[in-house]
This record gives structure tokens, sequence and C-alpha cells, in this order.
């Protein structure tokens, strides 16, 4: 099938299909005649397993690892579950970062008026200057904790 088509049976689109294929983790396609890229069941089923693991979260790193372990019919199940457990836990580090700059920012919109005065503890907040109000938590980027 063309790749217009394995993007269809797969979920997951042409160009995120070239750009797996540019970065290694799927195998260059075989070309037609026409040079258009060739997929079968096997590469869709591949393509699948990698939408399957972005939508939950992985990065690309462990999706490689992944992916190598799936390939792998000898493999220690353990591998898998360490990988899928280290996930959880930093997912879990960045939900707890979300759930604290949330009550930052609760708490500095609990302590402003809301009216038309420019006094606003929100905007001292974010500036650093309002030292008697909530900490501030250090802001952790999706990715950031050590694989």
């Amino acid at each position: 099938m063309q790749i217009g088509q394995a993007a269809k049976a797969s979920g997951v689109t042409a160009k995120m299909i070239r750009h797996y294929e540019a970065i290694g983790l799927v195998p260059s396609a075989g070309r037609q005649p026409s040079n258009y890229r060739d997929y079968d069941d096997a590469d869709v089923h591949r393509l699948r397993f990698i939408r399957r693991s972005r939508d939950l979260g992985f990065p690309m790193d462990r999706i490689r690892d992944l992916l190598k372990l799936w390939s792998d019919r000898h493999r220690s199940s353990s591998e898998v579950k360490a990988i899928a457990l280290a996930h959880v836990a930093e997912m879990e580090t960045r939900i707890a970062h979300m759930r604290e700059m949330a009550d930052v920012l609760h708490a500095l919109a609990d302590a402003c008026e809301g009216n038309g005065r420019p006094e606003c503890p929100i905007i001292r907040g974010l500036e650093g200057s309002d030292a008697g109000g909530p900490r501030m938590p250090a802001y952790l980027p999706p990715g950031s904790v050590n694989h």
C-alpha cells in the first residue's frame, strides 16, 4: 500500500511516517517502480504500536527501546515492565509539579480581589515580589525528568 493508505490504516499521518523513517524508528519503506513508498501489514502494525506508545506519552527513545523488545521474541517481560514503570514514575512527578503550580495559581487568584484597581497579587506573585504569598514552584517541562 502507498503511504496515504498506510497512514489511514495506522492512524499515523504521512508526515509522521516520513519522520519516523528519517529518524530510524521504522525502516525505510520499499519502493514501487513508480518510486512511491510501499508498505505492508507488518509496517502498519509497527506504526500502530508507535502511535499507541505516543498516545501513552512515551518519548521517542523509550519507543525505540520498546520496539526492540517487541521484535525480540526472547525478551524478558521484566525489561518491558521496567520501562513502563519508569515512564509512570516520570508522569506522576510531572503531575505532582503541575498540581503544585495549579495550587499556587489558585492561591494567587484567591488573593486577588478582581476589581478595577491596579493592585494585583497575581502580578506580584509572577514578578516574584510577593514574599509573603504562596511559594512559586519550579516549572518542570515535559521530558526533563532523568530517564
